[in-house]
C-alpha cells in the first residue's frame, strides 16, 4: 500500500506548522504549502531534511497543482490575527473565498477528503454562551471584522455545497482561541500580546473593561481534535476549543503572576464588533470524536511562556509586517 498523501495549505502559520508535525509523526507524506504572507519557513525549517515533507510557495487563492495522489487536503491558509486581517482585508476575503473554492476542486480532482478551519468568529458577538453548532451568529458584514467573519462563514457554505451537491468527503472545524509555541509575538491576540508586552517591560494592555471573556485552548489539544474530526465520518461544523472560560482582565493578571513583570495593566477603548465572550460548548467534540482538552491553562501557559523567553530579544521587539495595498 502506497504511504498516504496530504496537503497542508498554511503549511508556515502557527497552527499549520503543528499539524506538518503531526502528519509527519503519523507517517504521512506531507505537502506543505503557504505563500509566507502571515506564515514564516523558521516554523517547517526543522521539516525541509525530510524525504517525508515537500513544500511549495504558493498562494491558494490561484489555480492549486499537485502532483501525484491526495488522500486529504486541510485548509488552514488565512490570516487569522486582526492585525493582520484588517491590514489586508481582500486577501484575506480572497482566500477564504477563492483559496477554499480552489482547495475543494483540487480535493475532487483527488478524490481527498478535505477539512477546512473555520473559527468561532462565525458566531460573532453572540447573543448565545457558550456557542454551539447550531447557533448561526450575531455578525456585522460590513463592520471592519467582517472581512475575516464572512470569509469563514462563506468557507463553511461552500464546503457543505460541495459536500451535498458532489458528495464530496468533507470536515469543517469551528477553532476557538488556541495557543502555544510558534505563535506570533504583537499579532494582537490577547496571550502573544500580554507576553510580548511584559517580555518588554511594557503595561499590559486590557482593551474595554476587561470583563470580555476568551477561552483559551492548548495547541497539542487542538491539533488531537483536529486529527479525529479528518479521521471522523462527520460532515457537519465541530467546535474545538477549550470551555474553560476567563475574562481578559483575569488573563492578564495570570500573565503578570506567570512573568514576574513588574508593569501595570492598563485599559484602551474596546475595538469594533469585538466579541464580549467566547466560550465553545464542546458537546459534538465529546460525543462524536471522543475528544476533550487534556492540558490545563497553567501548564500550558508555562510551556508558551518558555517558548517565548528562550526567543532572541531582538523578536520580542519585532513589528507586525507591512502589506502593500495590492488586491
Amino acid at each position: 500500500m502506497s504511504q498516504k498523501r496530504i496537503l497542508i495549505t498554511g503549511a508556515a502559520g502557527f497552527l499549520g506548522s503543528h499539524l506538518c508535525d503531526r502528519f509527519i509523526r503519523e507517517g504521512y507524506h506531507v505537502i506543505g504549502m503557504d505563500n509566507l504572507i502571515t506564515g514564516d519557513l523558521r516554523n517547517i525549517e526543522h521539516l525541509f531534511k525530510l524525504e517525508t515533507f515537500e513544500f511549495f510557495h504558493h498562494d491558494v487563492s490561484r489555480f492549486i497543482h499537485v502532483p501525484g495522489h491526495l488522500d486529504y487536503i486541510l485548509h488552514f491558509a488565512s490570516p487569522a490575527s486582526p492585525i493582520d486581517y484588517l491590514k489586508i482585508p481582500i486577501q484575506t476575503l480572497k482566500v477564504g473565498a477563492l483559496g477554499t473554492h480552489n482547495c475543494l476542486g483540487l480535493a475532487k480532482e483527488k478524490n481527498a477528503r478535505i477539512l477546512v478551519a473555520s473559527t468561532s468568529e462565525v458566531y460573532g458577538d453572540p447573543l448565545v454562551h457558550p456557542q454551539t453548532e447550531s447557533y448561526w451568529g450575531n455578525v456585522n458584514p460590513v463592520g471592519p471584522r467582517g472581512v475575516y467573519d464572512e470569509a469563514k462563514r462563506f468557507m463553511e457554505s461552500i464546503t457543505m455545497a460541495y459536500h451535498n451537491y458532489h458528495g464530496l468527503e468533507t470536515r469543517i472545524v469551528r477553532i476557538f482561541n488556541t495557543y502555544g509555541p510558534r505563535m506570533r509575538l504583537n499579532d494582537g491576540r490577547a496571550l502573544p500580546a500580554f507576553i510580548g508586552q511584559a517580555l518588554r517591560g511594557e503595561d499590559l494592555t486590557v482593551f474595554g473593561d476587561g470583563q470580555q471573556t476568551r477561552s483559551f485552548c492548548y495547541v497539542d489539544d487542538l491539533v488531537e481534535g483536529i486529527y479525529r474530526l479528518l479521521m471522523s465520518d462527520y460532515a457537519e461544523p465541530v467546535n474545538i476549543g477549550n470551555p474553560n472560560e476567563i475574562s481578559l482582565q483575569a488573563f492578564a493578571e495570570e500573565i503578570l503572576k506567570l512573568t514576574g513583570a513588574s508593569v501595570k495593566i492598563v485599559h484602551k477603548p474596546l475595538p469594533v464588533d469585538d466579541p464580549k465572550q467566547r466560550r465553545p460548548d464542546i458537546t459534538r467534540a465529546r460525543e462524536i470524536l471522543g475528544w476533550e482538552p487534556k492540558i490545563d491553562r497553567a501548564e500550558g501557559l508555562r510551556r508558551t511562556y518558555a517558548y517565548f523567553k528562550n526567543l532572541p530579544p531582538e523578536e520580542w521587539n519585532k513589528q507586525p509586517k507591512e502589506f502593500s495595498k495590492k488586491s
